[in-house]
């Protein structure tokens, strides 16, 4: 199996308790019952997002999500990593994870007041099954388009995404997100978003 992040939630002190659930086998049919319910569920997470409603979207995450983005680095080809070891923009846990979100309504998340204009824009969804019926790991691409204010250039920042989803009590819940963005030096201005 191919992914976008060869990364693992071990290389984190956050990630020590996160789930070690693999994928198994090739990627779902398009038309897979569990392909769709992973790309539905992304997408209306992607609406969650766009609309800042970031109380309901930690409602979505599991108690032990582990949501992080390792710094990108430049290597020599056959160097065997392209991540920076120990560094990373985001490595949280749910706690850390409200902890932001809490902020918003501080009034002191200056980088967010006015809050952005944001378009999560997701593409290339494929999902894996893996051991546990109740668990699925599903890839995407993300484009995210922000802007803010009147007078800043907006920006873009696109990434790629390794989730794990698992279904708990009937619901599904985000319980690990890997990203890795795809340049090494990041243009936009701060990252007090959500991928």
């Amino acid at each position: 199996m191919s992914t976008y992040i060869p990364i693992d939630s071990a290389s984190s002190p956050l990630g020590q308790g996160a789930s070690k659930t693999a994928a198994v086998g090739p990627s779902l049919a398009f038309d897979d019952q569990r392909h769709l319910t992973a790309h539905r569920w992304l997408v209306e997470e992607t609406y969650i997002l766009d609309r800042q409603d970031y109380d309901a979207w930690l409602d979505t995450l599991a108690e032990d999500i582990h949501y992080f983005m390792p710094i990108r680095v430049t290597t020599a080809l056959g160097t065997g990593y392209d991540t920076a070891k120990d560094m990373a923009h985001f490595d949280e846990d749910k706690y850390s994870l409200s902890r932001r979100v809490a902020r918003f309504d501080t009034g002191h998340a200056w980088a967010e007041d006015p809050p952005s204009r944001l378009r999560h824009h997701l593409s290339n969804v494929r999902t894996f099954a893996t051991e546990n019926e109740n668990e699925l790991v599903v890839e995407s691409a993300v484009l995210l388009f922000r802007s803010r204010g009147d007078v800043l250039e907006p920006s873009l920042l696109s990434i790629g995404r390794v989730d794990l989803l698992r279904l708990e009590d009937g619901v599904w819940r985000l319980a690990r997100r890997h990203i890795a963005a795809d340049e090494s030096v990041l243009r936009m201005q701060n990252l007090a978003v959500f991928l």
